[in-house]
């Protein structure tokens, strides 16, 4: 009997699930400030349900924008009469998340959970594999890897972090992926980061180094409640999942809810906007967790929040354009890391502070650890430059965690020669 319920209830969460058929993403190309004004009136017309993956910015600057097959109509047509130059990126985006999940079916056919060795890091796995997976790596590695949970989030659901640490009263490094739900490369990055972690202690001189003298923290899905809805319902969902008064439109964007420049440009005060900031700076419960644990610990020294997609490394600003008066020396570490990550697959990224690089964004997450004193505040935005956006093929999982690994190396190297 419990058998057919899970069946049935398997069959309910896929019928339910959104479709996307005919759903085009087209990449705009704004030629000067008067085109980006005119992409930039899109995101008023709610009706047309646009979903902009990057938004506009400046003159020839990419803009991303999904459009339902409904509005494409319109969409080309406003676009061609303002002889705006746009091409279609992704021709039918159900057909790339039909092809994601037969990779998930497979991938689950062939995998053996119940060892981290067997676990299968090339395929995107449920909140509860991801759970069942930190679980295990803990039981296979009690002397070096724990888990806590700092809170929950707004339905209930574990915040669970794994600590990484061979002493008491370290400094310690800070990881997370995940905290927009439906950069699915970013959770699974880091499944792959933490069993290289566990594995790699007393093989590798520099990590080895790293964990004698200080806490490695991973929390991997830092939205939980978003994470299951894209697996359940939504795949495209970004924000949290906690309701908004006054509004039929649910969800905060979880990387504008931080208390730095909080409300001011590139984050929304629309409840059904993707950039909405929430009711209060830390209002959602899964960015409070990590306020109050960052505070509570008081001697986290690096603190790395990862992204999907662009392939860009950042560093603070993004509500601001001042510059921080680490700037040279963030910079500088940047670049060594992106250099690092180019030398194995020749994967280019871009890097520079978040405003000047990418976009305006208040209440950022690295805006606001870099001004708790965590100098080395850094947010990645992953694979790829939007051939497959937020839709990467499984087969792009381990490649770009890999490479982020080489990265995420020299800047933790960076922060552990420099604790005093």
């Amino acid at each position: 009997m419990k058998g057919v319920l899970a069946l049935l209830a398997l069959v309910a969460a896929v019928t339910s699930m959104e479709n996307f058929s005919g759903q085009q993403v087209l990449r705009i190309l704004p030629a000067n400030e008067e085109q980006v004004d005119l992409v930039r009136e899109l995101e008023n017309y709610e009706d047309l349900k646009l979903d902009f993956w990057m938004g506009p910015t400046r003159p020839e600057r990419f803009v991303d924008i999904r459009v339902p097959f409904f509005s494409l109509q319109d969409v080309k047509v406003y676009l061609e009469f303002h002889n705006i130059q746009y091409s279609i990126m992704i021709q039918d985006l159900q057909e790339l998340l039909d092809e994601e999940r037969r990779d998930m079916k497979i991938g689950r056919a062939l995998e053996n959970a119940r060892s981290t060795d067997t676990f299968n890091y090339a395929v995107y796995h449920t909140f509860d594999e991801i759970n069942n997976f930190i679980d295990t790596l803990v039981a296979e590695n009690p002397s070096l890897v724990s888990k806590i949970q700092i809170g929950r989030s707004y339905e209930g659901r574990p915040l669970n972090v794994l600590k990484f640490s061979t002493g008491a009263n370290r400094p310690a490094f800070w990881i997370d992926t995940g905290i927009h739900s439906r950069e699915w490369v970013t959770q699974a990055s880091g499944l792959w980061f933490a069993k290289k972690i566990a594995k790699d202690y007393g093989r590798d001189a520099s990590l080895t180094s790293t964990l004698n003298r200080m806490d490695i923290y991973l929390e991997i899905v830092t939205n939980p409640d978003g994470y299951v809805y894209t697996h359940t319902r939504d795949r495209m969902w970004r924000k949290t999942r906690s309701p908004n008064t006054g509004s039929t439109c649910i969800g905060t964007d979880p990387n504008r809810n931080w208390d730095a420049g909080f409300g001011g440009a590139g984050s929304s005060s629309n409840p059904c906007s993707e950039t909405y900031r929430g009711r209060a700076a830390h209002s959602e419960p899964e960015v409070k967790a990590i306020v109050d644990f960052v505070k509570s610990h008081g001697n986290i020294k690096g603190f790395v929040s990862i992204h999907s997609y662009s392939q860009m490394l950042l560093y603070p600003y993004g509500y601001t354009s001042a510059r921080t008066p680490d700037n040279a020396e963030l910079d500088s570490v940047a670049r060594t890391a992106v250099t690092a990550l180019s030398s194995l697959y020749g994967t280019q990224y871009t890097y520079g502070s978040i405003i000047t690089t990418i976009y305006q964004a208040s209440g950022g997450t690295v805006d606001w650890t870099y001004n708790q004193g965590i100098k080395y505040s850094y947010t990645f935005e992953l694979r790829d430059t939007g051939r497959y956006g937020f839709a990467l093929p499984a087969n792009q999982i381990i490649p770009t965690a890999e490479e982020t690994w080489l990265a995420l190396t020299k800047l933790i190297e960076h922060t552990r020669n420099n604790l005093y």
